[in-house]
């Protein structure tokens, strides 16, 4: 703690407010959204159908309007963005509160999600572009409010779900609200320098994203890379459908602690992992490394499931599925600083805030098709009896990401593309 406090204070107040906001943006979030599919379902009683419609709309609106929000805060400001972003999530909090019907629930729904794809590439262009030349411990430290706030944020959501979901959602639209008026009083403006090469209007708009969709060594990197997000999800697919093999109806307090060690290796482990990799490794090994072992994490896995009642073998399955989350909380940690870090070189450090957002939504998509593709196999291996076989494609996939970023970094590719010619306003 004390060695996150001195290198907290190391940065410019405006990054410390933006990581403490971070904190607060995840824990406002995620005291809600892990109980929001059992409101709809068993508090409204809505159909199974509506429930996957309501979160479903949600995922698409945020990190199908990435893109959107990185273009916004690249051409009006990193401040606008990040304060519009949660004044909207503080509105649709409200709305979900008082909505009960399946209208209303889904405008909340997708308020909730692009007010995410406002504020988050502006909150990351904002730390890129503040931390300078110390950008790996600016998102290495960032990360650990991040984290934090994953950790504590279904605590504090659970305490308060004894008494309603209502002031569940009250408390987390209280939480944005503050957030949006601290920021409007004590957080700088900061927006990119004018660039010779930036035109005004749709057309230049247009122009960076053709100029986005030029640079080669950019799109590699998402390529490789999208695959990590689909790895980190399988917290929120995989596991669970593991657990619910293992113990049946306790899936559920399993799961609470697998989430708790996965934020509590990131919240301990960031800052530690970081120093190690860059002592030891340049950017991207130390990503390589990160998605190597993000891969492996699933090795513990291939024996399959073994009910409660197998005694032992059990333990050892419930072991397994910690083992797998903590290893895959490490991975995500040791490379995330780095990930962040290259955006921001391939980008040339222009139009950072679009650069991050382009990448957000190519994992978005891939998330999406990914989880799919992982479900199939789950029904895949309930009917072969193969129940190593997800897993064994889980582990495949990060092995395979680990060696596309190595051979990318072996053939030069993640340098960043040369610049565009200058285009017409």
């Amino acid at each position: 703690m004390r060695r996150l406090r001195a290198q907290l204070r190391s940065f410019d107040p405006s990054l410390q407010l933006l990581m403490v906001n971070q904190f607060g943006i995840n824990l406002g979030f995620y005291m809600l959204m892990p109980y929001l599919a059992d409101h709809l379902a068993h508090g409204l009683g809505l159909a199974a159908w509506a429930v996957g419609l309501v979160l479903g709309v949600r995922n698409l609106s945020q990190q199908g309007m990435f893109w959107l929000g990185g273009t916004l805060a690249d051409r009006i400001g990193y401040k606008p963005m990040i304060l519009a972003g949660c004044v909207l999530r503080t509105a649709a909090f409200v709305l979900l509160a008082a909505a009960g019907t399946l209208p209303a629930l889904v405008i909340a729904s997708a308020a909730t999600g692009f007010a995410g794809a406002l504020f988050n590439p502006a909150v990351r262009a904002y730390i890129a572009d503040g931390s300078g030349e110390r950008r790996i411990e600016a998102f290495s430290c960032f990360n650990v409010f991040y984290q934090a706030g994953i950790l504590l944020g279904p605590l504090a959501g659970l305490a308060l779900l004894a008494f309603d979901f209502r002031l569940v959602c009250a408390v987390s639209a209280a939480v944005f609200g503050a957030l949006a008026i601290i920021q409007a009083r004590a957080l700088p403006a900061r927006r990119p320098a004018p660039h010779p090469q930036t035109a005004n209007g749709w057309r230049g708009i247009a122009a960076d994203w053709r100029a986005i969709a030029r640079n080669r060594p950019f799109l590699l990197f998402s390529a490789a890379m999208a695959g990590s997000y689909l790895l980190a999800f399988q917290t929120y697919l995989a596991l669970p459908l593991q657990a619910r093999a293992l113990v049946g109806d306790a899936s559920g307090t399993v799961m609470g602690v697998v989430f708790a060690v996965s934020a509590l290796v990131a919240v301990a482990g960031q800052l530690r992992l970081t120093d190690w990799a860059r002592k030891r490794l340049d950017a991207p090994k130390a990503i390589a490394v990160g998605l190597a072992a993000m891969g492996t994490a699933f090795l513990p896995m291939l024996p399959g499931p073994h009910h409660a009642a197998d005694g032992l073998a059990a333990w050892a399955g419930l072991a397994a599925l910690v083992g797998c989350a903590a290893l895959l909380a490490a991975g995500s940690a040791l490379l995330y600083p780095f990930e962040m870090d290259t955006l921001v070189r391939l980008s040339g450090d222009r139009l950072v805030a679009t650069y991050y957002g382009a990448y957000s939504t190519v994992a978005g998509v891939t998330v999406a098709g990914g989880n799919l593709a992982v479900g199939a196999l789950f029904d895949l291996a309930g009917r072969t009896h193969a129940s190593w076989l997800p897993w064994a494609a889980l582990t495949t996939l990060g092995l395979g990401c680990a060696t596309a970023l190595t051979r990318l970094r072996r053939t030069g590719h993640l340098h960043p593309a040369p610049t565009a010619a200058p285009a017409t306003a």
